[in-house]
C-alpha cells in the first residue's frame, strides 16, 4: 500500500502535514475528511520506493510512444474520482502524474499542472493539446467551469470517450478478418504463380496450342511476375503511394468518404457510425451548456466524414441566420426522416439534448448489429473468393496434365 503526504487545516485553523498509507489519493482524502479536517493537498510519497522504483523508472523511460485516447480516458476517470473526493485540481493532477507510467502522457499532465498553478483555467491548459483532448473535451470542461459541475462533467466526458473507443474497436475488429483473408489470398496466389507454376514450364512448353486458355493465361502471368518483378514491385509502390497521397488531399478524402456511403455491404454500417458519432457529440455538448453555434462547429469536426461535415456546416450557417436545426436537415437525404422529425420535436419541446442522446443510443445498437451483419457476410465471401482463386490455379495446372496422361495411355 503506497504512502501519501497530506496537508490539512484543522477546525481551529491550524495547518498540519504528515504521511499515511492508503489505497489511493482519493481514499486518503476520504479518511482525512472523516477526521473532521479540511484537506488541502494529498500527494504520493516518493520516498522509500527502493529498487522497484528504479525498475519502474526504466519502464517509464522506455515507454515514450504516442499518448492515446485510452490514456485520456484513464486520466479523466481518475480526475473525476479525485475531484469528487474533495481533492483540489492541482493536487489531483500531481497525484495522477505520479501514478502515470507513460512518459509522454506524464509530461502532458505535468504541463497541465504547471498551467493551473500559474493561474490558467483548466480548459485553457487543455487547449494546448487539441489533438489529444479534442474540441469536445475542451469545450465541455469550459462549460463546467462556468456552471460549477466539474466532476459530473468529467464523468460525462469519460462515458463519451469510452463509447467512442468501443465503437472504434468494433469497426477495426470487423475489418481485421477480411484484411487477413485478403492478404492470405494475395500471398498464396503470388506463391503459386512464382514458385509452383514455373516447375511445370518444361511440361507445358511447346504445347501452348492445345493447352486450355486458363493455363496459357497463368503461364503468361507467371512469366511476367518472375521476369519483371522489380518493375512490377516498383509500379505497385508508385501506384500505392500515389493513391495514399491522393487520399490525404481534400478531394481524395471526400471521394473516399463518399465511397464509404455507397458500397452496398458497408454503407449501412458507416451510416450508423457517423449518425451515432454526430448525434452523441451534439447531445453531450448541448447538455453541457455549450452554445449551439459552437456545438454545431464541433459536431462537424468530429463527424468523421466529409459528407456529414458539410451537412453540419450547412446547419451551422442556417442556425446562424436564425433558422431551426431541422430546416436544413430536411433538404439533405443523409439523415433518416424519422431522425429529423425527432430533432424537430426536441427543438420544439426544449429537450433537444435528451432526444439526441436517445437517438444516438438507438443508432449505437444499430451499429453493433450492422457490424455483426457485415462481418457475417464478409467472412464467407472472402473464403469463397480465396477458394475460387486457388481452385482456378490448381485446375489450370492439373487439367492439362490429366488430359496429357489420357493421351499417353
Amino acid at each position: 500500500m503506497p504512502n501519501y503526504r497530506f496537508q490539512v487545516k484543522s477546525q481551529d485553523g491550524k495547518i498540519q502535514s504528515g504521511t499515511m498509507a492508503a489505497d489511493s489519493a482519493s481514499a486518503a482524502a476520504a479518511i482525512l475528511r472523516n477526521q473532521g479536517v479540511h484537506v488541502m493537498a494529498v500527494d504520493q510519497d516518493k520516498g522509500g520506493k527502493g529498487t522497484g522504483s528504479k525498475f519502474a523508472d526504466f519502464l517509464a523511460a522506455a515507454n515514450s510512444s504516442k499518448a492515446t485516447q485510452k490514456h485520456v480516458l484513464d486520466f479523466t476517470t481518475q480526475l473525476s474520482v479525485m475531484i469528487r473526493a474533495g481533492i483540489n485540481l492541482r493536487a489531483a493532477l500531481d497525484g495522477i502524474a505520479d501514478q502515470t507510467d507513460h512518459r509522454t502522457f506524464k509530461k502532458v499532465i505535468e504541463s497541465l499542472k504547471a498551467d493551473v498553478e500559474s493561474g490558467k483555467q483548466f480548459s485553457d491548459a487543455l487547449a494546448r493539446y487539441p489533438k489529444l483532448f479534442g474540441p469536445l473535451y475542451i469545450n465541455m470542461v469550459r462549460a463546467s467551469e462556468m456552471s460549477g459541475s466539474f466532476s459530473e462533467m468529467l464523468d460525462r466526458i469519460g462515458g463519451y470517450i469510452a463509447q467512442q473507443i468501443e465503437t472504434k474497436k468494433m469497426v477495426i475488429g470487423a475489418s481485421i478478418y477480411p484484411a487477413i483473408i485478403g492478404g492470405m489470398a494475395v500471398t498464396v496466389t503470388v506463391f503459386l504463380l512464382t514458385f509452383v507454376l514455373p516447375k511445370f514450364y518444361t511440361i507445358f512448353e511447346g504445347k501452348e496450342d492445345v493447352l486450355p486458355w486458363a493455363t496459357n493465361f497463368l503461364m503468361m502471368l507467371s512469366k511476367t511476375l518472375t521476369d519483371q518483378w522489380p518493375f512490377l514491385l516498383g509500379g505497385v509502390v508508385v501506384v500505392g503511394g500515389s493513391v495514399f497521397a491522393f487520399i490525404k488531399t481534400e478531394l481524395g478524402s471526400f471521394w473516399v468518404d463518399k465511397l464509404k456511403l455507397t458500397i452496398p455491404v458497408l454503407r449501412s454500417m458507416f451510416r450508423s457510425l457517423y449518425i451515432t458519432r454526430s448525434l452523441q457529440t451534439m447531445g453531450q455538448l448541448i447538455n453541457a451548456g455549450v452554445p449551439m453555434l459552437d456545438t454545431l462547429t464541433i459536431t462537424s469536426e468530429i463527424s468523421g466524414n466529409k459528407i456529414y461535415e458539410g451537412m453540419w456546416r450547412k446547419v451551422h450557417n442556417s442556425v446562424k441566420q436564425g433558422r431551426k436545426i431541422a430546416e436544413p436537415l430536411q433538404k439533405d437525404a443523409i439523415l433518416p426522416k424519422a431522425v429529423i422529425q425527432m430533432i424537430s420535436a426536441g427543438e420544439e419541446s426544449g429537450k433537444l439534448g435528451e432526444v439526441l442522446d436517445e437517438i444516438s443510443v438507438f443508432y449505437a445498437k444499430q451499429l453493433k448489429d450492422h457490424i455483426r451483419a457485415v462481418t457475417g457476410m464478409i467472412e464467407p465471401i472472402m473464403i469463397i473468393l480465396m477458394g475460387s482463386i486457388v481452385g482456378f490455379i490448381a485446375m489450370a495446372i492439373i487439367l492439362p496434365i490429366f488430359k496429357m496422361s489420357q493421351l499417353v495411355s
